[in-house]
């Protein structure tokens, strides 16, 4: 059989955002997989529950996204970039019985988060508008001559002012509907502020939430607010604290949403609670549940009795529900795999999952979890071919602490052979790994270029309880090496591993991790260090996630300078003698491009070798997200630089070392990447 290479990329479709039809009959889907070098297909697809294959629904034109069902199931939404398009999705409607799909919005910020009203007449949704475009109602209907001018010079009044590769320029996020009976867009908000998340109660009742501190961008509470229809009137509900708070509503006035402790909020665990209109009363329903709320979102099951969520749980991401009284404890309805996208409908429950053997599909099951089925195998010939290993689960003590890892040996392997070692950092900090997800392909494709692979979810990690999570307050270096390195040690102790041939890197947090055991270690021979952070006190200067280094350490860095540089990364260059690639992407505004930069001329300002690679085009997603052509050169790149500075190499030894090289020998030209 064929073995995993990064170029596969190319070969893999995931599903992503499913969404029950109202009989509960069959599941939309989206379906992406690369395209060409640059860009993805997009597209809807539609699968029966009762068995049968997976039907495309929408063109291959564009990127498709955000499919949604209207209430009656005659009629399905989504967002679309086809047409002209390229760069502002808009609404499309098209009817499930048959017919031409339809855009019925014509505006200039773009469309997302698709809402149907409860009687099918309105579709909520938010867009991104400047107070002129606004003034002159290009938010509305945009006039077919207008197009947005990039500001020369920008001028800048936010803290935060450039989020997901693009500059904000004074947009802001309001909540519109689109009325199919006027076939008209009205905007239901106004001012300088961020209202997002809308989400229909009854059929004359939207909430959604905004921030309307004076500094909002420095706070993280959240107004949670309801617009009448009747009385075009608006009425603050409640409010709540967190990074992105998540909504739900019914018919009759209960509002479940998330709450995350102000203090510390970053490395605190959410909450869901329940706010009843009628009654004044509040319900903590995960209180006996010492794990995080995930971003997936809530939904109300269609009974509005119970409430499902998902969370990150030991290696897992668990789908879970709860009454919505709070009289029982939360329920699992489908674990031990990594789900990453679910919807509830009357008679079926549906997300979209990995599993060691799979990087993504979709199941269905009832609503309570039971008589579960497989409804895709997106990878099915691809996965026919190749020789994927199913990664071992370990434990290990680590001061008193249990932490899991994995262990994944190539598709050759022989115990009586000995391997070099790849160890793989998480970001974050407050994340998780599992043996799926995101990194099933670069897990895969690096056991299959020779490598024994390590993972693990150290202290810092979500999805082992806030103690665990918060145990990295003021320390995440040093306390990360002892959970990273404990689990080195015990798995290159293993007679099929060389100890004299190991590597280490990670992204974002990861990439912190790797800048920080080159620094305080050489037991590594080679280590790839990707868009890290490297110095705290810049990235907060930089960053849209200052609020992280607040949170994690409790501090600014005029208040405590001489401590945040101690806990960088750039502090101890001087003591690094492991060759260390430096990755960096030019667009990302989470850990922007300097924190690379610096620390790669630091590393040459003191003789290590090492190199730097600018990704262009690309943001913090790039791993994830990426150009596809991106994605595959920075796992070969990977590869190549372990390769260069390992025993095992077949590489040419003229070629070790060759930035230009390919991993089969032959050239490109590297700044083409």
């Amino acid at each position: 059989m064929q073995t995993v290479r990064a170029s596969d990329y190319h070969d893999i479709a995931r599903a992503s955002t499913p969404r029950v039809a109202p009989g509960g009959e069959r599941v939309a889907f989206v379906r992406k997989v690369p395209k060409d070098d640059e860009e993805y297909e997009s597209t809807v697809y539609v699968v029966p529950i009762g068995g049968g294959e997976p039907r495309q629904f929408t063109v291959a034109e564009g990127v498709d996204a955000e499919p949604r069902w209207s209430p009656d199931g005659d009629h399905l939404a989504f967002v679309s970039t086809r047409g002209e398009e390229t760069d502002r999705p808009q609404l499309w409607v098209v009817p499930t019985d048959g017919g031409e799909a339809q855009k019925v919005t014509d505006v200039v910020g773009g469309v997302s988060d698709l809402a149907w009203g409860p009687d099918g007449r309105r579709v909520a949704f938010t867009q991104r508008s400047t107070p002129t475009e606004r003034e002159v109602g290009h938010d509305l209907e945009r006039d077919p001559d207008y197009e947005r001018e990039t500001p020369d010079p920008r001028v800048v009044d936010r803290h935060i002012y450039r989020q997901h590769e693009e500059y904000l320029d004074d947009t802001r996020s309001h909540v519109y509907v689109y009325d199919r009976e006027t076939e008209k867009v009205e905007r239901l908000t106004d001012g300088d502020y961020d209202f997002e998340a809308p989400e229909w109660g009854d059929v004359d009742t939207l909430y959604y939430h905004v921030k309307r501190e004076a500094d909002a961008d420095d706070s993280l509470v959240f107004d949670v607010e309801a617009y009448d229809f009747h009385t075009e009137g608006t009425e603050q509900v409640l409010q709540t604290t967190g990074w992105l708070p998540q909504l739900a509503a019914t018919t009759d006035g209960r509002l479940a949403y998330t709450r995350t402790p102000e203090e510390g909020a970053s490395m605190r665990q959410a909450d869901v609670e329940v706010y009843d209109r009628a009654t004044d009363r509040t319900t903590v329903l995960t209180d006996g549940l010492d794990r995080t709320v995930s971003a997936l979102g809530l939904q109300w099951g269609d009974d509005e009795r119970r409430l499902y969520f998902c969370t990150p749980d030991e290696g897992s991401v668990t789908l879970w529900r709860v009454p919505g009284d709070g009289s029982a404890d939360p329920q699992a309805v489908l674990g031990d795999r990594h789900v990453d996208g679910f919807d509830v409908g009357r008679d079926a429950v549906a997300v979209t999952a990995s599993e060691w053997d799979h990087p993504s599909d979709v199941f269905a099951a009832t609503p309570g979890g039971a008589e579960e089925v497989r409804l895709t195998r997106l990878n099915a010939d691809y996965l026919d071919e190749r020789a994927v290993r199913e990664p071992e689960e370990f434990r290990f003590d680590s001061e008193g602490w249990d932490v899991q890892g994995w262990v994944l040996t190539p598709p050759d392997f022989d115990p009586d052979e000995t391997y070099p070692l790849a160890v793989e950092i998480h970001g974050g900090p407050h994340a998780m790994w599992s043996t799926a997800g995101t990194m099933w392909h670069e897990f895969q494709a690096l056991a299959a270029a020779g490598y024994v692979v390590f993972w693990c979810n150290p202290r810092g990690s979500t999805g082992y309880g806030e103690d665990f999570a918060t145990a990295i307050e003021r320390d995440w270096g040093e306390v990360t090496t002892t959970d990273v390195m404990n689990g080195v040690e015990r798995v290159a102790s293993r007679e099929y591993v060389d100890e004299e041939n190991t590597f280490v890197t990670g992204g974002s947090f990861g990439g912190f991790m790797t800048g920080w055991l080159v620094g305080h270690t050489d037991y590594f021979d080679g280590a790839v260090a990707q868009r890290g952070v490297y110095d705290l006190a810049s990235f907060y200067g930089s960053t849209d996630a200052f609020k992280l280094v607040e949170g994690d350490f409790g501090t600014t860095p005029w208040e405590e300078p001489e401590f945040l540089w101690e806990q960088s990364p750039a502090a101890y260059v001087d003591q690094v003698t492991t060759p260390t690639l430096v990755m960096h992407a030019e667009n990302d505004y989470r850990v922007p491009v300097n924190n690379g930069e610096m620390f790669y001329l630091f590393l040459r300002k003191n003789g290590v070798d090492t190199r730097l690679v600018r990704y262009p085009r690309e943001g913090h997603e790039l791993s994830r997200s990426g150009e596809p052509a991106h994605v595959v050169d920075r796992i070969e790149r990977v590869v190549r630089w372990f390769d260069g500075y390992s025993d095992y190499s077949d590489v040419p030894p003229a070629l070790e070392r060759d930035p230009d090289a390919g991993l089969s020998g032959s050239t490109d030209d590297a700044d083409s990447a």
